[in-house]
C-alpha cells in the first residue's frame, strides 16, 4: 500500500467540473475530512468549508438549501457543525461525480481512497490518495495521458502525519483513555459500555466518545508514522520489558 500526495492548479479542476466555477467567490478553503462512500456515480464525504464572510445561520442554510444544492452539484448536504470563530462549516455532502472523475474511479477499481491531506484553495489543490501501488500508477499514467498538469508532492508507504498537529494526547485525553483501558473498554469483548464509562467520568457519551477518538487518532498516527517503536509483547499480548 502507498500514499501519494499530488498538487493541481485549481483552475484545471474547475475546467473539468470537479469544482464549481464560482465556488471560491464565497469560500476560502475546503478540506476533505473523510470519504464515507466513493462510487463511480457519486461520493459521500465529510468536509470542512471555510467561508469568506460571516457564517449563515442554520435557518438561512435550510432556507437556501435548494439553491446551494443546485449551485454546487450536490444531491444532499447536512450541516453537522458551525464554527463562527474560524468561519467554518462541517458538512456531510453527497455529490454527483462528473464524467472525468467517474473514469478515474473506475480505473482505480476500488483499490484507492482519498486521504489526508486533501485541501482546496483558489490557487491550488493538494490531494492525497492511499491504496494499492499498481492502481495508483494506473491513475497517474491516465492523468499524464490526459495531459493533466500535476506534480507529486509526496509518495510514501507510510500514511501522512501533519507535523503541525499535536503528536501526543492531551492530559485530559491521556487520563480518560487510561481509565477506559483499566475498566475494560478496550477489552475483547468489552467489559464496560461507552454509556456506563461516560457516567463514571461525569460526561455525556457523545462527548466522551469524541475525546477518546481524538486520543486514539493521535496514538494511531504516532504508530503508523513510525514515531513510536513497538515494544515486543509477551504471550498474553502485554508489552514486555521494564516498567516504571
Amino acid at each position: 500500500m502507498q500514499t501519494v500526495t499530488l498538487e493541481f492548479p485549481t483552475e484545471h479542476l474547475i475546467a473539468l467540473g470537479l469544482i464549481p466555477s464560482r465556488f471560491f467567490d464565497r469560500y476560502e478553503e475546503v478540506e476533505l475530512l473523510e470519504t464515507l462512500r466513493l462510487e463511480r456515480g457519486w461520493r459521500l464525504q465529510l468536509v470542512r468549508v471555510r467561508r469568506r464572510g460571516p457564517l449563515r445561520s442554520v435557518q438561512e442554510l435550510a432556507h437556501e438549501s435548494r439553491r446551494i444544492r443546485q449551485a454546487y452539484g450536490l444531491t444532499s448536504f447536512e450541516l453537522l457543525e458551525r464554527r463562527p470563530r474560524t468561519r467554518d462549516y462541517i458538512l456531510l455532502v453527497r455529490q454527483r461525480n462528473p464524467e472525468s472523475l467517474r473514469a478515474l474511479v473506475g480505473l482505480a477499481g476500488g483499490q484507492i481512497a482519498p486521504t489526508a491531506p486533501f485541501r482546496m484553495t483558489p490557487a491550488t489543490v493538494i490531494a492525497s490518495f492511499h491504496g494499492e501501488e499498481r492502481a495508483l500508477r494506473r491513475v497517474l499514467r491516465r492523468l499524464r495521458q490526459m495531459e493533466f498538469p500535476f506534480r507529486i508532492v509526496r509518495a510514501s508507504h507510510r500514511p501522512f502525519h501533519d507535523p503541525e498537529q499535536p503528536a501526543d494526547p492531551t492530559e485530559l485525553q491521556s487520563e480518560l483513555i487510561a481509565r477506559a483501558w483499566v475498566l475494560g473498554y478496550y477489552a475483547v469483548p468489552r467489559r464496560i459500555t461507552l454509556s456506563r464509562l461516560a457516567r463514571l467520568t461525569g460526561r455525556s457519551a457523545p462527548a466522551l466518545g469524541k475525546i477518546l477518538r481524538r486520543a486514539e487518532g493521535r496514538l494511531v498516527a504516532r504508530f503508523l508514522t513510525g514515531r513510536v517503536p513497538l515494544a515486543p509483547a509477551d504471550a498474553e499480548g502485554r508489552p514486555s520489558g521494564p516498567t516504571a
